[in-house]
């Protein structure tokens, strides 16, 4: 269906595909795995017309084509669905769907032509989508489905996939593969980009390794394994599962009575939640996202102003509810947030000036007498910060946007835990972190835990939060719906749960 034969792509100084060769077969779902800066993106990429090559070629069915933007793609019949959806949520799904390629003339938009068409294909592929709801009023897994509609509304037969699960939960992970499965019986043909090993081995054909800008592997999927895997993108051994000793928990070092937050809008994104995390466990909160995470840790974490919220949050046993971050940093809570681009960095600033961000007016940071920078002190913070958490390049001069998404990630991991904090707040730990970098962080969050840190954990992976969790709280519509002993509840079970059923 499509060949990329020895493509080559610079980006300045960095060799982003060296001689990459990915060959997928008509009518066939094929898997593009490998960690984050491998190449992956940028190869697909180059097949949707985004990027330009420098220097190979691509054959579709056969035949060198030039694809210099996405208008030649979608010519030849290749979509692409991105991770994140590109939707105006206002507007219809018809309405989104032909977007860019309406029909009838400029004079008059013939909306009902197209719905009855976009019908027809949702009846076709089982995707089960309203051409006349708006996009706001959709889930997750609904709105990606619009979005596999607007590639073949456009008469996509090859469709590349960007990390089609990351936000979908188990059930939806089900109902999408089986979409899928119609769609490679029905003749199309899918390349997904992913890390997740397990759904590469559930859904693939065929697999492509990419390690350092090159193929490393070309596999049948019925020939391989998620070791095997694991080994050819990280190129040494990698623990699949988190390892860890029982929990030893002690005293409550968090405790949540009653909490409700208001969003801006005035609505409540999290009503009365009360729970406690004990010293020495990590509790993890399960749900689908938009459901009240995001507005919990950031109030936890001091981001949310005290007139947004209601009830109480007790550390260490004292009132904590109307400080502000400062003071709750002071205390030992440490924050790892969901979007390090918005909260956790600032990407022009050096490793060294990110390293110190919320510690910056006490020690190492200040020299005696608390007026100055101490120069050395930030440094020697900056060598151990990249040194304990294995930050790549180790160069602290470095502005933080020239590092790749998981040694970002390690640069704030390492920096909160540097306090040492009393308590954790962790959200989305490993998002977008490749899997070498994963079993690293999940190696720290262990051992923090045992060394008496209570860890409270978001995590959209429910993998994950199983995983890491000594205790499992539910989250629907900003309830706790359920609490669950991770190693016993099964992710059919947690999932009903997150969508708001019972288990």
């Amino acid at each position: 269906m499509i060949e990329l034969r020895n493509i080559t792509k610079r980006f300045g100084a960095v060799l982003a595909n060296d001689r990459v060769s990915i060959k997928v077969e008509p009518g066939t779902i094929h898997a593009i795995v490998g960690e984050n800066g491998a190449g992956k993106s940028t190869a697909m990429r180059i097949a949707y017309g985004f990027y330009t090559a420098d220097s190979g070629e691509i054959l579709i069915n056969g035949q060198v084509r030039e694809i210099r933007t996405p208008h030649d793609a979608i010519a030849f019949g290749i979509g692409m669905v991105h991770q994140h959806f590109m939707l105006v949520e206002p507007m219809t799904v018809a309405e989104n769907i032909v977007l860019g390629a309406e029909p009838g003339s400029a004079a008059s938009l013939d909306l009902r032509k197209a719905a009855e068409e976009i019908r027809k294909l949702s009846d076709e592929f089982k995707l089960s989508v309203n051409p006349k709801a708006t996009i706001e009023t959709l889930s997750v897994g609904q709105q990606q489905r619009v979005e596999l509609l607007k590639a073949l509304y456009r008469r996509a037969q090859l469709l590349i996939l960007d990390e089609p699960t990351a936000v979908l939960t188990p059930q939806e992970v089900e109902e999408f593969f089986a979409i899928l499965r119609g769609m490679r019986e029905q003749g199309k043909t899918i390349v997904i980009i992913t890390h997740k090993l397990s759904e590469v081995l559930a859904i693939s054909d065929n697999v492509t390794v990419m390690r350092d800008g090159k193929v490393v592997g070309d596999l049948k999927t019925s020939e391989t394994n998620a070791a095997d895997l694991a080994r050819l993108m990280v190129g040494r051994e990698v623990l699949l599962r988190v390892e860890k000793p029982a929990a030893k928990p002690g005293d409550a070092v968090l405790a949540l009575r009653d909490l409700s937050i208001l969003g801006r809008d005035g609505s409540k994104r999290v009503d009365s939640i009360s729970f406690e995390v004990r010293a020495g466990e990590i509790v993890g909160i399960a749900g689908v996202e938009g459901n009240g995470q995001t507005e919990l840790i950031e109030t936890l974490a001091g981001l949310i102003p005290g007139s947004y919220v209601t009830g109480s949050i007790s550390f260490e046993g004292c009132d904590i509810t109307q400080l502000d971050a400062r003071k709750r940093k002071e205390l030992g809570i440490a924050h790892v947030p969901e979007d390090r681009h918005r909260r956790g960095l600032l990407l022009d600033f050096s490793l060294a000036e990110n390293t110190i961000l919320g510690v910056h007016y006490r020690k190492p940071a200040v020299s005696a007498d608390g007026i100055l920078l101490d120069q050395k002190g930030i440094q020697r913070r900056t060598e151990q910060v990249i040194r304990d958490f294995d930050v790549r390049p180790p160069n602290a001069a470095l502005p933080a946007r020239a590092l790749s998404g998981g040694n970002q990630q390690k640069l704030i991991i390492g920096r909160e835990f540097e306090l040492p904090p009393k308590l954790l707040l962790v959200s989305q730990p490993t998002r977008g972190v490749d899997i070498g970098a994963i079993e690293f962080i999940h190696r720290k969050i262990v051992a923090l835990r045992d060394e008496g840190c209570a860890v409270l954990l978001v995590s959209a992976e429910l993998e994950e939060v199983t995983a890491l969790s000594d205790r499992l709280l539910v989250i629907h519509n900003g309830r706790v719906v359920g609490e669950v002993d991770p190693t016993v509840a099964s992710n059919e079970e947690i999932g009903l749960m997150m969508t708001g059923g019972s288990a």
